[in-house]
């Protein structure tokens, strides 16, 4: 099976984009879409195993989706981009990681992994921003696999939907390099980062560095996306008070408006008999985030389980500004990016529409090519 996937995937390819490559000489290529900045030889395939020297040239993903469906934007998850409504949610095969609880597996572990068995689907870049436009998404985002080792392909559709008004961005990893960063700047605003846990003992286990990745975030930062972080706490991994503890000391470090989401691990992949997060934990994150100073910490992954901490609250009155219950989004009381109460400005990209809820449209939907 991956002897055949990796025939067809060698198939949906398109050149790098020169702003992703350097020329080594002697037909060798050094990538710079992820910071392992991988030296690729002829014939030879980076750590993602998706991106390879072809006499030469650097061949990357494109031309097809092995995930397309329009999901809540709070799935991503986006708690400051237009609460309530939806984003076209496009992803491919392969990542720079091998986190053993990943739960996107089965797309981001294709070519590792014999059971990975995701199946790409022919797509044009124009076909999919006509399907977002068709479902009046007013953001698209890369996602399900890693988005930084397909950025050539993702800016070809970004660059087709900014002309609709469409927000675009990544839901990623965040293992990323200054030119990648740069490269996508243009054409995305929105930048949701997993950062995994503050050990780079750890890191290192799930195939990067800590620095990297904190890295990331502040540049992300300093050339103006929008920036949510996600920890996926996991029980004997990162759950510590001390970790959860520096991560929103960092963040701080960095900006308080980071929204800081502390999420449930559920056992899955290769930690299948691991224990799942508990209500209490992901509450203990929340208190240690706001105690060192973020404004905006959520719980997520266990609706009902932690009570007001999946809403979005004024950071100078305190009034309630979303209410959330999962995915849906029960009330948004947000007006033209302020609280309606004592008109602070919250940050975060805002719909300046009539209030709305997400009642009834709260799951994601499969699109047809």
């Amino acid at each position: 099976m991956a002897v055949a996937l990796r025939t067809l995937l060698a198939d949906h390819t398109i050149a790098a984009a020169p702003e992703l490559v350097r020329d080594e000489g002697e037909g060798v290529v050094r990538c710079l879409a992820c910071a392992h900045r991988c030296r690729i030889g002829q014939g030879k395939a980076g750590v993602c195993q998706v991106r390879f020297n072809t006499a030469g040239q650097l061949r990357v993903p494109g031309g097809y989706v092995a995930g397309l469906q329009v999901d809540p934007i709070e799935k991503k998850p986006f708690y400051h981009v237009y609460p309530g409504q939806e984003a076209l949610s496009f992803g491919m095969l392969g990542c720079d990681f091998h986190c053993s609880y990943c739960q996107n597996w089965i797309s981001s572990q294709t070519l590792r992994d014999d059971q990975a068995v995701a199946e790409p689907r022919a797509a044009t870049a124009e076909r999919i921003v006509e399907l977002a436009v068709q479902h009046r998404s007013p953001v698209m985002v890369s996602t399900y696999n890693e988005p930084l080792i397909t950025a050539d392909w993702a800016v070809e559709i970004f660059k087709l939907a900014r002309p609709h008004g469409i927000r675009c961005g990544f839901v990623s990893n965040g293992n990323a390099t200054p030119e990648v960063i740069e490269f996508l700047r243009p054409w995305a605003d929105l930048y949701k980062v997993d950062l995994k846990c503050y050990n780079d003992r750890n890191y290192r286990k799930l195939g990067g560095t800590l620095q990297a990745v904190l890295d990331t975030i502040a540049r992300l930062k300093e050339r103006g996306f929008w920036v949510e972080v996600v920890t996926l706490v996991v029980p004997g991994f990162n759950d510590s008070e001390q970790e959860l503890e520096s991560i929103a000391r960092f963040l701080v470090g960095v900006s308080a408006e980071i929204p800081w989401h502390v999420t449930a691990f559920h056992p899955d992949y290769k930690m299948a008999d691991s224990p799942p997060t508990p209500p209490s934990t992901l509450l203990r994150a929340w208190e240690l985030g706001r105690a060192a100073g973020l404004q905006f910490v959520y719980a997520g992954n266990l609706p009902g389980s932690v009570g007001d901490c999946e809403n979005t609250r004024c950071p100078a009155c305190g009034g309630l500004l979303v209410k959330r219950y999962g995915f849906q989004v029960e009330a948004n009381h947000v007006r033209a990016g302020r609280c309606p109460k004592c008109g602070t400005a919250v940050p975060g990209v805002w719909d300046d529409g009539p209030e709305r809820s997400s009642q009834g449209r709260g799951r994601p939907r499969s699109v047809p090519l």
